[in-house]
């Protein structure tokens, strides 16, 4: 199973860390989480650089797709030949996007007619695309989900594992990250979010 985690100039290192860990839960069973980016270095809204592990268009053939956000992402939905390398399909993709990382989904013609998830910050140039933005942290349609909040990267991770693994897969990489004496209940809260989703 093959991920990438799209990572662009300026990202927000909770989005596309959080999800990161918790998709690498999954490494036992061959998945391949990759930090991937359109450039071969990144460097992320508090001044963080890594190294791309894969290209951009390491997401066309990945399985599952992760939209992260970041503070540029206004600039990068304006990068007509950046956006061109991307060509994803939610027939056979599990396609996600984390808050600005909404905006990019938006733009790309993959919500279409979809509610989604985004953050406060984003919501306003969300709505402006035409998207109704729902105030909850996680919404689903299909292969296409949204998430809102920065800690709402583990609901869409959760989402990713539970789509393709089960719902105890998921519930297990939710349990090893979550607080120790909040385990239960964070694995309660995560199924709570995800449930009617998949």
């Amino acid at each position: 199973m093959n991920v990438a985690v799209l990572t662009f100039e300026g990202f927000n290192e909770l989005d596309s860390f959080i999800a990161f860990a918790i998709l690498n839960r999954m490494k036992p069973l061959g998945w391949n989480v990759q930090i991937t980016c359109p450039t071969a270095a990144v460097t992320s809204m508090n001044n963080l650089t890594v190294q791309a592990q894969q290209p951009l268009e390491f997401a066309n053939s990945a399985d599952i797709v992760l939209l992260g956000s970041g503070i540029y992402t206004r600039e990068i939905v304006r990068d007509t030949p950046l956006l061109s390398r991307l060509r994803l399909n939610p027939e056979r993709q599990l396609i996600g996007a984390q808050c600005s990382g909404t905006l990019l989904l938006a733009k790309l013609g993959y919500l279409n007619d979809l509610p989604a998830c985004t953050d406060l910050t984003t919501k306003p140039w969300v709505v402006e695309a035409g998207v109704e933005v729902l105030n909850q942290p996680l919404v689903a349609s299909g292969n296409v989900a949204t998430a809102g909040g920065c800690l709402a990267s583990s609901y869409l991770a959760a989402w990713f594992i539970a789509k393709t693994a089960g719902l105890e897969a998921a519930s297990s990489a939710i349990h090893y990250v979550a607080p120790t004496g909040e385990k239960e209940q964070s694995v309660a809260a995560m199924l709570a979010v995800i449930e009617d989703y998949l």
